[in-house]
């Protein structure tokens, strides 16, 4: 007779509601009994671990198709997203862990074939810019991060972002003391900067006078290793970008980047001699390289075919012997050009 009374399992909908309910508890019962409020804070977060199940799976199943399209329908349709966000700061962090990577998740999910988180962000764009704003509160960041990265696979959030006043903050969020959310800023940046190729091209023709500048005084001149060393790297990423050529040419023809480039060649680190090289040899092997750009090259010939004649890889390496001997080839064979 007992099992004639059990409760109706509640469906991936009814799990959304539920959650949604109680989001909005406790956004807004700041001073409810303290017995009551640890009580729905707990209901909480078995709520969000079973979201969580439902989109991931668990150990003794698969995620279900039907399940999680009913469970990202029902999350889009009154704003969850948005009271997920909002209230983040307010959960335990085991919650906020679960809310994070159920974020995460519905980014990629599919209802009648469409990315319906995509259509929900390009309706609010603000979600945006309380995500970037999270690198600023050290108990939020890296949540938040990890959230904003998902959210920018979309093509429209990620243009949104890039072309924002948010970039300018990115330079200072990859130099923050904390090691875990400068790193962590620094990954959203290089996907800011590498995922969407022809979105990121017409950022950077646009904006390539300031970003450059930031971009080499604050990250490839910084005094800390490991922002130089990542900053060198993805300064490659994008340069040898075919859908970034116009911007590869445009940066290989200013002698204050060549000097730049030069001072990361004699660093002690091989690592960012290695990257910087990388870089460098685009200069070199520019056929229409701007007299200035010769003058230095020929007046710090010598010092170049010396460095190169030494500069090895740890590991044999046939494609970097290759270009190591064209760069050569090329520097041995400049002559100084008329500046008239």
């Amino acid at each position: 007779m007992k099992s004639l009374f059990k409760s109706k399992p509640r469906t991936p909908a009814d799990l959304v509601r539920q959650t949604r309910e109680l989001l909005i508890f406790v956004d807004s019962n700041s001073n409810t009994r303290e017995d009551k409020r640890q009580e729905k804070m707990a209901e909480l977060t078995k709520l969000l671990r079973e979201l969580k199940s439902i989109l991931y799976g668990n150990s003794e199943s698969e995620p279900v198709a039907e399940a999680c399209a009913q469970l990202t329908q029902e999350f889009f349709r009154e704003n969850t997203l948005r009271l997920v966000i909002i209230c983040l700061p307010k959960l335990s962090l085991e919650s906020r862990k679960d809310a994070t990577q159920v974020v995460a998740n519905l980014q990629r999910q599919q209802v009648h074939s469409r990315l319906i988180a995509s259509d929900y962000l390009e309706a609010n764009k603000d979600l945006l810019d309380l995500l970037v704003s999270g690198y600023e509160d050290p108990d939020m960041a890296l949540h938040y991060g990890a959230m904003l990265r998902e959210c920018i696979r979309h093509q429209s959030i990620a243009r949104y972002v890039l072309e924002s006043d948010h970039m300018k903050k990115f330079f200072d969020y990859i130099q923050l003391p904390n090691f875990d959310i400068a790193s962590d800023a620094s990954a959203t940046f290089k996907e800011l900067l590498t995922r969407h190729k022809s979105t990121v091209a017409a950022f950077l023709t646009k904006n390539y006078d300031w970003f450059f500048a930031e971009y080499n005084s604050k990250l490839l001149e910084s005094t800390n290793y490991l922002t130089r060393r990542q900053a060198i790297k993805l300064l490659g990423d994008m340069l040898l970008d075919r859908s970034n050529s116009a911007i590869m040419m445009r940066y290989v023809s200013s002698k204050d980047n060549l000097r730049i480039l030069m001072t990361l060649l004699r660093e002690s680190s091989k690592n960012i001699q290695i990257e910087a090289f990388h870089v460098f040899k685009l200069f070199a092997a520019n056929q229409n390289k701007p007299p200035e750009i010769v003058s230095i090259l020929v007046a710090n010939r010598d010092k170049l075919l010396r460095f190169f004649r030494d500069f090895k890889t740890e590991k044999e390496d046939e494609q970097f012997d290759a270009d190591k001997a064209q760069v050569v080839k090329e520097i041995a064979a400049l002559e100084p050009r008329d500046r008239s």
